[in-house]
């Protein structure tokens, strides 16, 4: 092969390199209480083929307030960005996204990019409102279980909202006891109504319960779609 053509080849091969090859984004990835990063690894496998720099992080969800579960993340976020000058995006589950709330009101990057909340109780529970005072509930649930009930003001508790915000929210259920206590169509924890936030840039319902929206093929696709472009796909939705 000629030097001319060994160039126009290599021109050719760059040229039909998918669009998100060079991104280079960052995104953070948080779970929900009582859970592991193993419940985000659909994402992070979705966003990591996208060719995203993604950490998934485990946090003690149980052991403290909203706000000390947001100091608690710092550190490893802050190793995870050192070096780097990428967009930052953040993705939560349930509480995870109070907690990026948190985090964000202290600790937001130079370059925030978007903040993609799923099955956020953004208004708290009516569950916790239900069981809070219970000896298991706060047991299993610890402090920051405390901080979903729907009486709190969380402008105060975590700071005014920050980023371009998505909200992805479920309306099927596996837990009609507490389905019984909330108000409107839900997902077994959280209100549609309740996941809804002033100053939301979008807001999609999917056919998903709380406990599994994070494996939701759907919820996955959208989750990307939303960081790439700043709205949800509502063409492809089920």
């Amino acid at each position: 092969m000629s030097k001319t053509a060994a160039l126009l080849f290599l021109g050719l091969c760059l040229f039909s390199l998918p669009a998100y090859a060079d991104k280079g984004d960052c995104a953070v990835l948080l779970h929900g209480i009582g859970r592991t990063k193993a419940n985000m690894d659909e994402i992070r496998e979705d966003l990591t083929d996208h060719g995203y720099n993604v950490i998934n992080i485990d946090y003690p969800s149980r052991n403290g307030t909203i706000p000390e579960l947001a100091e608690n993340i710092h550190p490893e976020v802050k190793k995870f960005l050192k070096g780097r000058k990428c967009k930052v995006h953040f993705v939560g589950s349930s509480l995870g996204t109070l907690v990026i709330r948190a985090y964000l009101s202290k600790h937001a990057p130079k370059k925030l990019g978007r903040f993609v909340m799923i099955a956020p109780p953004n208004k708290g529970s009516e569950v916790a409102d239900f069981t809070g005072e219970t000896a298991a509930y706060k047991s299993f649930y610890g402090p920051a279980g405390q901080e979903l009930r729907t009486k709190l003001d969380y402008d105060i508790l975590l700071g005014k909202l920050k980023g371009d915000v998505g909200v992805i929210a479920g309306d099927r259920s596996i837990d009609p006891i507490s389905s019984f206590v909330i108000d409107g169509p839900d997902d077994g924890k959280v209100s549609i109504e309740s996941t809804k936030i002033d100053g939301m840039k979008d807001h999609i319902v999917i056919h998903a319960t709380h406990t599994f929206i994070t494996t939701n093929d759907e919820a996955v696709a959208q989750t990307r779609y939303f960081i790439e472009n700043g709205k949800f796909d509502r063409e492809t939705a089920k």
